[in-house]
């Protein structure tokens, strides 16, 4: 049976890992790559730059399935945007889990999110939607984490924690049981969280500090 196929909106560096988190799937095939319109017709790993932005309304007559592939570090913004603009036009993004992730079948992660490699999401965890699950992170059982929401590599989660939307939580970072962070939070690399995080904002070092804005 033919794959269905599916185009990925953006080719920077972030694109690269969700191609071989792609390929290493059986679910999908690869139809191209949404970038700016200067690229339209270069390669990325093989796959051709298909067309821009502008395009991805008449390209929905062809395709019924997306993935972003911007990454997010500083800002949500563009990844929400695009979000919102894929949903208007009517596409399809579904749940994308490398082969080498283990998701428990007892979890719930939301649309347009990506669980990449040897990551893992335990039981009775909630993953909101278009989130990042990036390699190798730790999202223990009971854990909840929010819409457009990037938690980075070799980050863990430990049981129950409940993270807001649109967060940022640093690869190496470590949360304690129980602990819960309100929306629009940026957490650094290498960051050890010990208590609640009541407020947006900065917070580095371990344990983590808000930083003064």
């Amino acid at each position: 049976m033919e794959k269905p196929e599916i185009i990925l909106i953006g080719g920077g560096g972030h694109c690269l890992s969700c191609i071989e988190v792609i390929e290493s799937m059986s679910e999908f095939q690869i139809a191209g790559i949404i970038d700016s319109k200067s690229k339209i017709g270069d390669e990325i790993l093989g796959y051709k730059i298909i067309g821009c932005d502008d395009d991805l309304r008449i390209l929905r007559n062809k395709y019924d399935y997306a993935l972003i592939s911007i990454g997010q570090m500083e800002s949500v913004t563009i990844r929400k945007k695009l979000f919102n603009l894929l949903k208007e036009l009517g596409y399809i993004l579904p749940v994308i889990m490398a082969s080498t992730a283990y998701v428990s079948r007892n979890s719930v992660i939301g649309e347009g999110s990506i669980v990449m490699h040897q990551s893992i999401v335990n039981s009775l965890s909630r993953i909101g939607k278009n989130c990042i699950i990036n390699t190798r992170a730790l999202i223990e059982h009971g854990t909840i984490v929010g819409d457009f929401c990037h938690i980075s590599t070799n980050a863990v989660l430990n049981g129950n924690v409940s993270v807001g939307d649109e967060c940022f939580i640093g690869s190496n970072t470590t949360f304690a049981n129980g602990l819960s962070v309100v929306s629009d939070v940026f957490i650094g690399a290498n960051s050890l969280i010990t208590k609640n995080i009541k407020f947006p904002g900065v917070y580095i070092g371990s344990p983590a500090k808000k930083q003064i804005e």
